[in-house]
């Protein structure tokens, strides 16, 4: 049984049980697609169908973007991999734990071995101290949200180990301000528009096709309240608005906020895998999907590149994915690998939270890819 077919057959099953109500799934092989496959439903209630040009919230998805376009800046010579972030956000100076004021450079924040953290206690705090961490509705600027944070230790000295985090908002900010304008503009101008990407935005660019979003609920998945506190509050928890892609207030989040289609996010990861051309070097594409962390403390089996997760032992990482592949996905539903030895990248775009992106789902995925029971 080929590739396509096994995912074909595992997509037609997740739809049909419910485990997932509308994906998007691409594979391409050598840069060819050898599946397109659009399935299920966009707005069940309405009974709308996904199409291949259906528009999904990217959540983490948004990060591989906004990572790209700074390694693009960095090759125009705009910024440097070790500059200082307060350089360019003054505003933005939390100190490290014992109290002196962190040193957090571009390549920190990239590598998210920064010292910040995705703290569910920062959204818990009192009013005039919480935090928004992305996902959440807001009308704050990225400075009035973040600014806050210089009341707070980071977690560890910036450098010491890895710890996934906000610190991709805070690269927008970076960008933003190098720019001039919006993160958006920057993103754009960088990035989208050499790239042929026309949905890739912090804005709905056609609110008919942007899915509505779903939630994990025994039984089925359910319409997604606003705003919907996901996850265990003894371990990782985090707060939805699916309205706030709709709040032009809202700061433009680097590390959740955008939406767009499968296929911009094909070209983004089949433009890194294939060498960079027309945005960016062969030698700053191969980095950015190699270790970039080093041996630091970080999640079992994998290292981080400049824009995922590069596995470097499958069984320690629990995944079918091989040594060698980068992967990585965001929690409206999403996940996404590139395997350079066989040539393969896989993007699959899903409304359920979390269950496409860190439920059993993405994993099922891999294993129809590699032929794994």
């Amino acid at each position: 049984m080929t590739i396509a077919k096994r995912v074909s057959d595992l997509v037609d099953r997740v739809i049909e049980e419910e485990r997932i109500t509308g994906a998007v799934v691409l594979v391409y092989q050598d840069g060819k697609p050898i599946l397109e496959k659009a399935a299920g439903f966009t707005d069940r209630e309405a009974g709308l169908p996904v199409k291949l040009d259906t528009i999904f919230r990217y959540a983490s998805v948004t990060k591989p973007f906004v990572a790209v376009t700074a390694l693009v800046m960095v090759e125009k010579g705009l910024l440097r991999l070790d500059d200082r972030v307060s350089d360019y956000l003054p505003w933005f100076r939390p100190k490290s734990p014992d109290g002196r004021e962190a040193a957090i450079t571009i390549r920190h924040l990239l590598t998210h071995t920064s010292g910040l953290i995705y703290d569910p206690a920062l959204e818990l705090l009192p009013e005039s101290q919480r935090m928004t961490l992305g996902l959440g509705n807001t009308d704050f600027s990225l400075e009035e949200n973040f600014s806050r944070h210089n009341a707070i230790p980071l977690a560890f000295e910036p450098g010491a180990r890895w710890a996934y985090s906000f610190a991709t908002d805070i690269l927008g900010g970076v960008l933003a301000a190098v720019h001039g304008g919006t993160l958006e503009d920057a993103v754009v101008h960088h990035l989208a528009e050499p790239l042929g990407m026309v949905d890739s935005r912090f804005h709905a660019t056609d609110r008919e096709r942007l899915a509505v979003p779903y939630a994990d609920h025994p039984g089925r998945p359910v319409r997604m309240p606003d705003p919907w506190v996901s996850g265990d509050e003894e371990a990782w928890r985090t707060v939805f608005s699916p309205a706030r892609i709709f709040n032009p207030k809202a700061f433009q989040s680097g590390g959740a906020g955008m939406v767009g289609t499968a296929d911009d996010v094909m070209r983004l990861l089949e433009m890194l895998r294939s060498g960079g051309a027309p945005i960016l070097s062969p030698e700053t594409a191969k980095a950015a999907l190699s270790n970039q962390i080093g041996d630091v403390d970080g999640e079992p089996g994998y290292r981080f590149t400049f824009v995922g997760g590069l596995v470097v032992n499958p069984a320690a990482a629990m995944t079918a994915l091989p040594k060698g592949a980068i992967q990585w996905g965001g929690v409206y539903g999403n996940t996404w690998f590139i395997d350079p030895a066989e040539r393969l990248t896989v993007v699959s775009l899903t409304n359920n939270a979390l269950e496409g992106c860190t439920g059993p789902y993405p994993e099922m995925l891999r294993a129809a890819v590699y032929d794994c029971s």
